[in-house]
């Protein structure tokens, strides 16, 4: 593949040009396609000079963040923010605890092209691992520990409140809106296959709305969450410390619960996301428990009682509300989530109904173990 171009059904581009609309340092020696995320389009690129950063450049799918310039100032207040705090904490390192923005040289943080195509860049964070799966009680530690970090570092956030940036993100009410009626459009003639998914959110979509209920009515706060917890949006040190969290594009207004409840559905599922042999799919409860104490030891103090009493049920949550918007954009014609191969968003949907299986048969162990956690501190 050249470096110069990188191929798009139906568009090229020209990345030495992009980059020339950032500040960067260094001279362009190539770039190539980087990350396995679902939404935008990421390159790696490299410089030629040994003494000058590499950086992360993405176009921004803006079809799904249609406002990029609200988007891209809730990302520079909250890194700037986070940086404010790690400067005055001993031994830490912003240059690589938090993603850095780099400015376009028109002194915007994005870069429209000709095209109509929004594009970003970040300092590169080098010498970093991520995980997709998780592979030790102490890893799912170290992740809860670093997100729950993350979320105290912004208790004291300043006003004004940062721009919602996916309306109705976490909404389940919407969510499920959205699904009876894609279900009931049935525009690609796919319902008839999945009856036995169909009935499976009947049965649950009910008792899902806890969290919904509770926020609506006031009895747990709003915070400033990532909303996004997949344990690969944690970078990891050479030595398996946590580093830094990615992907700042959903950090907004939320419930704790979502950042907990996302983080337990992707990371203690010892399968990956489309796993098709679903007879692997269950949560360990060894990693919740490791994840669930590192969360917990970060936010010691910052959580109110009704916040930990429903952490638990937060899981169940957001495997089934993952698994909801799969099998909607499954029904509506994969226009949502980038697949791979025909079915593939029913295949995740079923990974996280299995998965939601999992944790009803062990749901009591999982809220003895919150509770216990929570009595240490």
């Amino acid at each position: 593949m050249s470096d110069k171009k990188i191929s798009d059904p139906g568009r090229d581009f020209n990345l030495p040009d992009v980059v020339a609309k950032f500040s960067m340092k260094g001279t362009f020696a190539k770039g190539r396609p980087f990350g396995s995320g679902h939404i935008h389009d990421t390159f790696l690129v490299q410089t030629r000079e040994n003494d000058c950063p590499d950086y992360i450049l993405q176009r921004i799918n803006h079809d799904i963040f249609p406002d990029v310039p609200r988007l891209m100032e809730n990302i520079v207040r909250v890194t700037d923010h986070i940086r404010s705090k790690l400067n005055v904490i001993p031994d830490s390192r912003p240059e690589r605890e938090v993603l850095t923005v780099i400015p376009a040289t028109d002194g915007r943080n994005f870069y429209r092209d000709g095209n109509g195509c929004y594009w970003r860049c970040y300092l590169f964070i080098d010498r970093h691992r991520s995980f997709d799966l998780v592979d030790s009680p102490e890893r799912a530690c170290e992740g809860g520990k670093h997100f729950g970090r993350f979320l105290q570092l912004l208790t004291d956030f300043p006003a004004p409140p940062l721009h919602e940036t996916i309306v109705g993100f976490h909404n389940l009410e919407i969510h499920l809106q959205r699904f009876f009626s894609h279900l009931q459009a049935d525009l690609c003639q796919r319902a008839s296959d999945v009856a036995a998914e169909i009935d499976f959110v009947n049965e649950r979509a009910e008792t899902m709305k806890p969290i919904l209920n509770l926020g609506q009515a006031g009895r747990i706060p709003v915070r400033i969450t990532h909303n996004d917890t997949k344990f690969n949006n944690i970078l990891f040190d050479e030595r398996g410390g946590g580093l830094c969290v990615i992907d700042l594009d959903t950090v907004m207004p939320g419930y704790v619960h979502y950042d907990f409840g996302d983080a337990i559905r992707s990371g203690a599922n010892q399968a990956l996301e489309d796993e098709r042999d679903l007879s692997r799919v269950h949560m360990d409860i060894g990693l919740f428990t490791g994840y669930s104490k590192g969360f917990l030891q970060s936010l010691r103090g910052c959580l109110t009682t009704a916040e930990i009493d429903h952490l638990a049920f937060s899981a169940k949550l957001f495997a089934f509300q993952i698994g909801l918007r799969f099998l909607s954009d499954h029904l509506a014609g994969d226009r949502y989530f980038k697949i791979k191969y025909a079915g593939h968003n029913l295949q995740r949907a079923r990974v996280q109904f299995r998965l939601l299986t999992s944790m009803e048969k062990q749901f009591t162990q999982m809220e003895d173990i919150i509770s216990s956690l929570a009595a240490e501190g």
